[in-house]
């Protein structure tokens, strides 16, 4: 069997198995799937209530040996209780670090905007680098580390906006929603009444097999033809007149990214432009900056990289794959 196809009946079985928690949402967990396997870090934003920290939960426990941990983020909670301290030890007459809740493979930050922008701040490093620097020493976390987290939207009381800096480190941003139908909405009904919870699910994948697929995704073909495709969309971004501050560089590396997990997915050796076109929304909307204008006009980060989209010339190459 190809590696492709292995690929693929690895990540239906994992799409599959957080599926039978996370009722009727098929295209929102494989988002999700996508974004863990191209190695970023997920933000899924929506009002409370329907599931963002139990889709987070269920996508850590299906995969086995991976030290997974939890952050409630509070407005009280400190840039040192997420990234550890140094903490004297009498016997020893030393000072000796203890880890934060960061050192793990997958964390789960739960309404992540409720705490300070200084506490927000501590995930900065983490999250770009991958390490954590302490008294002027760099401590690598472990490997593969990705960060899933949770928050209401700005709206909300008590909640605090993510800056653009933080939002630009997570790869994707994607809402979950309401039930789409009266037979999803009964099944989650039922699954309350038997307070059925995440934690029971089984694990159907390990971590050397998430490593693996990791692997695979970076090494998918892109071409030359679309990565100037992807540069030509965030470029356009910058441009925009309804835009201040368009796609970073980490944006359009994080579209390709994206694009190739998604590619292999789907059971392909290389990504083509439609892979593109299908992660574009979640992997840019959020790193928009709109003008004052455009907001008091309701416009959406969503619908101008529709419009970006529908306007990008598609390379050739692509069409004839």
């Amino acid at each position: 069997m190809a590696d492709e196809a292995i690929f693929q009946r690895q990540f239906n079985e994992l799409c599959r198995n957080i599926d039978d928690f996370i009722r009727g949402k098929p295209e929102v967990v494989r988002l999700a799937v996508v974004c863990l396997l191209a190695q970023g870090h997920l933000l899924i934003e929506d009002v409370p209530g329907v599931a963002k920290t139990s889709l987070a939960k269920a996508i850590a426990r299906s995969i086995a040996a991976t030290t997974v941990k939890r952050i409630q983020f509070t407005p009280d909670l400190l840039p040192s209780d997420v990234t550890g301290v140094q903490v004297y030890d009498q016997a020893s007459g030393r000072f000796e670090f203890r880890q934060g809740p960061v050192f793990t493979n997958i964390l789960v930050a739960d309404e992540i905007n409720r705490a300070s922008p200084k506490t927000q701040s501590a995930l900065l490093e983490v999250m770009a680098e991958r390490q954590v620097t302490v008294d002027g020493r760099a401590r690598p976390v472990p490997e593969p580390f990705l960060c899933i987290a949770t928050q209401n939207p700005v709206e909300h009381h008590g909640t605090f906006s993510l800056p653009e800096a933080q939002l630009d480190r997570f790869m994707m941003r994607i809402s979950i929603g309401y039930p789409e139908n009266l037979d999803d909405e009964v099944t989650i009904i039922a699954d309350g009444v038997a307070r059925r919870v995440p934690e029971e699910l089984k694990s159907v994948m390990e971590l050397d097999d998430l490593r693996l697929m990791i692997n695979a995704v970076q090494d998918l073909h892109l071409s030359d033809e679309l990565q100037r495709y992807i540069a030509t969309i965030t470029r356009a971004t910058r441009n925009h007149p309804d835009v201040k501050l368009g796609v970073s560089p980490r944006g359009s590396i994080a579209l390709a990214a994206a694009a190739q997990a998604y590619a292999i997915s789907m059971g392909r050796p290389f990504a083509t432009a439609d892979d593109v076109k299908t992660v574009a929304v979640p992997v840019l909307n959020h790193r928009l900056l709109l003008t004052p204008e455009a907001r008091i006009q309701k416009q959406t980060g969503e619908a101008i990289v529709e419009d970006i989209l529908a306007s990008a010339p598609v390379p050739r190459a692509s069409r004839r794959r």
